[in-house]
């Protein structure tokens, strides 16, 4: 199943609570996980920052609302409790329990910067409130730059397919492939059995990668017959090989290539390694998101 919305754990967490004592968070995360009946797999999904996981996000985020609406409290670091509010509600036991329920408290409404009069529409499951601001953040960001791949894959199919050759040689070396002098060449030009280029991992030119590039249209994919040329042109030369494209691979190119040890990079790929690499790319805005800094607070409180 997939991870449950952050407000579709405002129930099951004051639930959690509903005995009235201080519980852990990691005993809170546990117990929701198992009402939802999660799998190891499903906690351990990450972020696309990498830095937390979605379970561990919305569970902060579910705690964080509730806290501002007034449901609960925490009385010391990494602990809560239910209020007295947060008994009333689930006395009452709402059968939607959201954000729409929660807008009845004015500290809540404050915190979200809906500070208007009542009769505010419930939000639905697919607007954009449904969305914890760290997921909206990471939603957006992977928006822009799926945007910013298309315009750059739009660009690199305006050149040549020799300057193509090059741009991929150039952004090899970007990546830390054959940084010093002398260490890529194109071939295409000298017929070279189709290796379009060739890189030196090392200096004495031990260790080689031979690359070949197509740049196609995306609905005209490279096939295995492609990808077997190239493991010909290469076999007996004692180096590694890379097949770049700007299209896709047919998956009797993809199983092929993987049995033959060669890598393949598609459109895709080529433009994720650009703008992870800052190759034809600059950097537009940057934003640093802080979090609290319990331990500081921590050992304020141990003075």
């Amino acid at each position: 199943m997939d991870i449950p919305k952050y407000y579709e754990l405002y129930k099951p967490l004051l639930q959690c609570l509903a005995d009235g004592n201080v519980h852990a968070l990691k005993e809170i995360k546990t117990r929701i996980a198992q009402h939802f009946g999660l799998t190891e797999a499903e906690l351990a999904e990450p972020l696309p920052s990498g830095r937390q996981t979605y379970f561990a996000n919305r569970v902060g985020w579910a705690r964080t609302y509730l806290k501002k609406a007034g449901l609960l409290e925490s009385p010391a670091r990494g602990t809560f409790q239910i209020t007295e509010e947060g008994r009333r509600v689930l006395q009452e036991d709402p059968q939607v329990l959201d954000n729409g329920y929660l807008m009845r408290y004015p500290s809540f409404k404050a915190f979200v910067g809906a500070d208007v009069p009542g009769g505010e529409e419930e939000p639905s499951a697919d607007a954009p409130e449904a969305e914890t601001p760290d997921d909206a953040l990471e939603n957006a960001f992977k928006r822009i730059n799926q945007s910013l791949a298309d315009d750059l894959l739009a660009e690199v199919m305006k050149l040549s397919p020799v300057a193509f050759e090059k741009m991929v040689l150039d952004l090899m070396a970007k990546m830390g492939y054959g940084t010093f002098a002398n260490a890529a060449v194109t071939t295409a030009l000298t017929g070279d059995e189709g290796i379009d280029g060739i890189i030196m991992e090392d200096k004495l030119g031990f260790d080689l990668i031979y690359v070949q590039v197509k740049r196609w249209d995306a609905d005209h994919p490279v096939g295995r017959p492609d990808v077997q040329a190239f493991v010909g042109a290469i076999a007996g030369r004692g180096g590694k090989g890379l097949f770049v494209t700007t299209s896709s691979f047919t998956k009797q190119a993809i199983d092929y290539a993987r049995k033959q040890h060669v890598i393949l990079m598609d459109g895709d790929q080529l433009a994720r390694f650009m703008i992870e690499h800052d190759f034809g790319v600059s950097t537009k805005k940057t934003f640093a998101i802080k979090a609290l800094d319990t331990d500081l607070f921590a050992d304020y409180q141990d003075e």
